[in-house]
């Protein structure tokens, strides 16, 4: 009897120092971060970058709609197109103007040509002049020559400095007839350069590889600046929104590994990491659903996801699975 009660105290005292080892153990460095990272699971729907595209600057009778809903289309391709036959003849009169310009400012240059050499003319003319005039001035003091003489002398030698003055200011209008029709060209290629921008406006081309989410319009619809033709979803960037609880917030790091799980592919995880943390609490949204009890303020987060199959839709339902590091660290 007494046998047995020294058995049963030893295997006692065993399992107590066995036990205490193992919760010494799990104390120690090598479980210290695993008893300490819980996990928090929360519900949302999954979001897109989304872009109601629609023309703008023109406004014509749509022509070409390449792509129904649900299409994937590449960065750049042609989404829609309107008649532009306006616009291109529009173009064409632009070019035709610049060749008007072009041409004026040929006869400009040709008129400040022939002012220039006027009023060189009209320089060798004056020297010609000052010369008959001096020489009159000195046969009239020998009395070679009468007064009248020297006097129409210097008549002819004032009307040749008043031509040159008149030909230098018609030489200088010449000049800026010249910039005028240089300005003319420069107008010209201006509108030219407008209206081919505006042309261009005539197609209208995805700004980034998307999914076709929705086509507003239709072919032979009048489309405008404002007019909504298609929408196009960015499933290469899609990401959830979630709500987190308030007593959780200090445990959640941004870019911190998330792994995301649908309904809609059980079984399957998706890798995630946090994007964004709000700076400000707000009250529980209505529409949010969530495995832990509600609380009254809540801080949303955003999660991005990896989505290259574009399995991942707007809308779809998921769950981001977050381990919650210690408060502080």
């Amino acid at each position: 009897m007494q046998q047995r009660r020294t058995i049963v105290l030893t295997a006692v005292v065993v399992l107590a120092g066995a036990l205490g080892g193992w919760l010494w153990w799990s104390r120690g460095g090598l479980f210290e971060a695993g008893r300490n990272r819980l996990q928090v699971t929360l519900s949302g729907n999954v979001e897109a970058h989304q872009s109601v595209l629609s023309f703008t600057q023109v406004q014509a009778p749509i022509v070409e709609l390449p792509f129904d809903e649900g299409a994937r289309v590449p960065r750049d391709r042609v989404l829609a197109r309107v008649d532009d036959r306006l616009y291109r003849r529009q173009i064409t009169i632009d070019r035709a103007g610049e060749r008007v310009a072009a041409a004026q400012v040929a006869v400009a240059q040709s008129s400040l040509r022939a002012a220039r050499s006027t009023v060189g003319s009209d320089r060798f003319d004056l020297e010609e002049k000052r010369r008959d005039a001096a020489r009159a001035q000195q046969l009239v003091r020998t009395a070679a020559t009468s007064v009248q003489a020297r006097d129409l002398a210097r008549t002819a030698e004032r009307q040749s400095a008043a031509a040159l003055e008149r030909d230098r200011a018609l030489m200088r209008v010449a000049g800026n007839n010249v910039a005028l029709a240089r300005a003319g060209v420069a107008a010209a290629a201006a509108r030219l350069a407008l209206d081919e921008v505006t042309l261009g406006y005539t197609t209208l081309r995805a700004p980034f590889a998307g999914v076709i989410a929705v086509r507003q319009a239709e072919i032979g619809e009048l489309a405008g600046p404002g007019v909504a033709v298609v929408t196009l979803d960015d499933l290469d960037h899609v990401w959830l929104r979630a709500y987190l609880n308030e007593v959780d917030i200090g445990k959640v790091r941004l870019g911190e590994a998330v792994d995301v799980t649908t309904d809609s592919y059980p079984g399957k995880t998706y890798r995630g990491r946090v994007s964004f943390i709000s700076p400000q609490a707000e009250f529980t949204p209505k529409t949010v659903e969530t495995n832990a009890e509600r609380v009254t303020l809540v801080y949303r987060i955003r999660i991005d996801i990896a989505n290259p199959t574009h399995e991942l839709l707007p809308g779809m339902p998921a769950d981001a699975h977050i381990e919650l590091m210690p408060a502080g660290r």
